[in-house]
């Protein structure tokens, strides 16, 4: 709430003030009900004050006026402070979202994430606007009001009071069976998102399968149980609400019956039977808000675990305390040493030992779940290794800043994500005041600018979202003209020439030999074309070394990398 702290404050101030005013109008109507209409002199003070009873009757128009201006004010106070809360954590959540390392993806659905700083953020705006507020002028007005009726009448008081046990019994009894109603439809309502989501970004796979009908159908079952969900949750509360309505209700029976009587029988005044009656709806009013606000409270608790879930998440790749400082441009030396690596208890690479010495080229190959992608992605600690070392220059990735590290490799991955803006604004992602030169040439090294000047407005031209209506090889050269326009000591190509034709990859190869920047070079092949000219290859199999060398010692062996040159050749 920094920021707002002030204005929230002064708005629930504003709550007690308006609360305690509406004490004022009973207060007048008894006071004219006694002196001017049914007290012993109220024909001799109509004729001798009836001045008295003009001032009265302004005064309560004006108190009137000025609680409807205090309570808007208040509600104003109330919205500017809960959207400012709210911007403020959407912030903050965005910013812990983008921290996190791959394992937060790998445990969390895109659509539950997304509910959380939609739906969730919404809810908890919600309850500081509405439920907080609310809570307070109920607990206001029903103490301010028996404090007030105490002061004129206790036995009335008391008969006014007898109905608020059952209400309390009725309103725990409620909280206890609505609360996991409302955990089930937090996690129907992020299934759903899910599904949506999914088929949205997916529905070319969906259009190219002819499979509309069926995540039609499936999407109808995840709408059909948070329906479901929701009708159990607004159910109970209906349940419930007759019991809350009756009883409020009955507060009219009470003072109409015991206030008669206490009339009758001289106890009270005509004027006190007014005020008590002018009073009732401040007693039944929090009543029946009551449920209201314990359903509402119950969503709130559901979507702020979530929230609070997501909000004090940390991301277990971070930079060590005692992180190295390694200022200055990577030389780009990579070593392996002894290497294990798995998700979860799955293992997928075993002690893996190799060097690769500053602006050397490797291949890397070998059969589909190999551990050629979690190989690589060890370098720029997009995960960290279970055992052994990998160090960049001499020094431990683990051990070093993650910003340093990662701002010296460049990283061109085969599942290409593009984002909605320009071609040059794609290009330019790792470096956006980079040159248009800059970006140009780069975009000729991946030999992406024959294409790009053929789009409608060449470099401007805005992509859609993931790169919709371009070819795959297209999206894969700027997505390494991305990689190379930062310049990076170190490159890792995760099959980026997969999707390109022949003399594509040709004229890629020839621009990599020829970059203006020195950089060690790491590729993910399929290809022979591909790997033939490296340094090394290197040949993994179940997640370990099966064959290293360079082109022409692997084609004299019995192994993966003869047999895929056999069938390529």
């Amino acid at each position: 709430m920094k920021g707002d702290r002030a204005i929230y404050c002064v708005a629930l101030l504003m709550t007690v003030i308006c609360q305690v005013m509406r004490l004022i109008e009973p207060s007048i109507i008894r006071t004219i009900t006694d002196t001017y209409i049914v007290g012993e002199e109220a024909a001799e003070n109509l004729r001798t004050g009836a001045d008295g009873l003009i001032m009265l009757i302004v005064a309560m128009i004006g108190f009137t006026l000025l609680r409807c201006v205090i309570q808007y004010s208040a509600n104003m106070g109330y919205e500017h402070a809960s959207q400012g809360i709210i911007y403020r954590v959407r912030k903050v959540l965005f910013d812990n979202i983008e921290k996190q390392d791959a394992a937060f993806y790998d445990r969390h659905r895109t659509g539950d994430v997304m509910t959380v700083v939609t739906g969730d953020l919404e809810m908890v705006r919600h309850s500081i606007a509405w439920i907080i507020k609310t809570t307070l002028e109920c607990i206001l007005l029903y103490t301010v009001t028996m404090i007030y009726f105490f002061t004129m009448d206790w036995l009335m008081a008391l008969c006014m009071m007898a109905l608020t046990p059952f209400i309390l019994i009725v309103t725990k009894s409620f909280r206890n069976v609505v609360g996991p109603f409302y955990v089930e439809l937090r996690e129907k309502l992020s299934a759903m998102n899910t599904r949506a989501e999914e088929n949205i970004s997916g529905n070319r796979v969906v259009k190219a399968f002819a499979n509309e009908e069926t995540e039609i159908v499936k999407f109808d079952v995840c709408n059909k149980a948070y329906n479901e969900a929701n009708k159990k949750a607004a159910f109970t509360w209906l349940k419930f609400f007759p019991a809350l309505e009756i009883t409020a209700q009955s507060l009219s029976v009470v003072c109409l019956l015991f206030g008669g009587l206490f009339v009758a029988w001289g106890r009270l005044t005509f004027g006190e039977y007014a005020a008590f009656s002018g009073l009732i709806w401040t007693l039944s009013n929090p009543m029946r808000t009551l449920g209201n606000i314990v359903n509402d409270y119950q969503r709130f608790t559901a979507s702020a675990n979530k929230l609070i879930e997501l909000y004090y998440g940390r991301p277990f790749i971070v930079d060590r305390e005692d992180a190295e400082d390694v200022p200055g441009r990577l030389e780009g030396r990579i070593e392996f040493r002894n290497v294990s690596f798995g998700y979860g208890s799955a293992d997928v690479l075993h002690d893996i030992s190799f060097t690769v010495e500053p602006g050397e080229t490797v291949a890397i190959m070998g059969a589909t779940g190999s551990g050629k992608t979690s190989l690589v992605n060890l370098i720029p600690r997009i995960y960290d290794v279970s055992s052994g070392e990998v160090l960049v220059d001499g020094h431990n990735v683990r051990n070093m800043k993650l910003k340093q590290l990662r701002s010296g490799i460049g990283i061109a991955t085969q599942d290409v994500l593009l984002y909605s803006d320009t071609i040059e604004g794609n290009i330019s992602f790792g470096d956006p005041d980079m040159p248009e030169e800059d970006v140009e040439r780069y975009a000729k090294a991946a030999d992406a600018d024959s294409f790009i000047t053929h789009t409608p407005d060449g470099y401007d031209t805005i992509i859609g979202e993931r790169g919709v209506g371009l070819s795959g090889g297209q999206k894969q050269r700027i997505s390494l003209a991305r990689a190379l326009a930062v310049k990076p000591s170190i490159l890792i190509l995760d099959d980026t020439t997969s999707a390109v034709d022949l003399e594509t990859e040709r004229n890629i190869q020839n621009a990599l030999k020829e970059l203006d920047y020195p950089c060690t070079k790491i590729m993910i092949a399929q290809r022979v074309t591909t790997a033939r000219n490296a340094d090394k290859i290197i040949v993994l199999k179940d997640g370990t070394i099966a064959e290293m060398g360079t082109h022409d010692e692997l084609i004299h062996r019995d192994g993966y990398y003869r047999e895929v040159y056999e069938l390529q050749k």
